[in-house]
């Protein structure tokens, strides 16, 4: 239950959903849910960021200690595996022809779903292509991106800011989430750099007066 709760509702998808719904957006971009399967005036899902988001949440849980004994982890790790399994399924029966009753019986090996529900979770496969990939594409990705901004920032990385900067714009495809990262370390390290150069400055005011100051006193003692 702790790994379903951290992914559905918070820091999950509720919290995913509520920040968009009070960030600047435009309401076209934060209903977008509402308008699913809205024909002709369906509004892309961005699953790899929704879904992904959601899968990373589980990985935070583990990161604030949230799993509190051997089941819970227990829980957390089979969920891990099914998206991984899902991995291969989704291209097994897009790109490598799979028949339905192999993919049921592949899920079936590798996770622990009975027949019946691996046959649903294949039949929702079979007609939403790429759709399962994207939990784990996704959080690999968000991943990638915190690892990265890790990297530039160091000791200046703020996890709250960097979650910030992944939630306040909403859904986008995974491509676009990196360039809004990449932006937002060009703007940190500019900023970074501003305040140094205004310090410097600062400091080379301070030596100036201070070297007045001296030869004023070394003129004076000298009449």
């Amino acid at each position: 239950m702790m790994a379903l709760s951290l992914h559905e509702a918070n820091p999950g998808h509720h919290m995913q959903h509520s920040y968009s719904m009070y960030a600047s957006l435009p309401d076209f971009r934060k209903n977008s849910v509402m308008s699913f399967y809205n024909v002709p005036n369906w509004i892309p899902f961005y699953s790899a960021y929704k879904e992904g988001w959601g899968l990373y949440s589980e990985y935070l849980g583990e990161e604030m200690g949230l799993y509190k004994d051997d089941y819970e982890m227990m829980g957390r790790y089979s969920y891990e595996i099914f998206r991984a399994v899902r991995l291969i399924v989704d291209t097994g029966i897009h790109y490598y022809g799979w028949s339905r009753d192999i993919a049921i019986e592949y899920m079936t090996n590798y996770t622990g779903m009975g027949p019946g529900n691996a046959a649903n979770e294949i039949d929702r496969y079979i007609t939403w292509p790429g759709q399962a990939c994207a939990y784990k594409l996704g959080e690999i990705k968000i991943k990638q991106l915190r690892k990265m901004a890790e990297l530039h920032l160091g000791d200046q990385f703020d996890i709250k800011e960097f979650h910030s900067v992944i939630l306040e714009n909403g859904g986008m495809p995974m491509n676009v989430l990196e360039k809004v990262v990449t932006s937002w370390l060009h703007e940190k390290k500019n900023s970074a750099t501003s305040g140094v150069d205004k310090t410097c400055r600062s400091l080379i005011v301070l030596f100036i007066g201070l070297c007045i100051s001296f030869c004023k006193l070394f003129i004076l003692s000298d009449m």
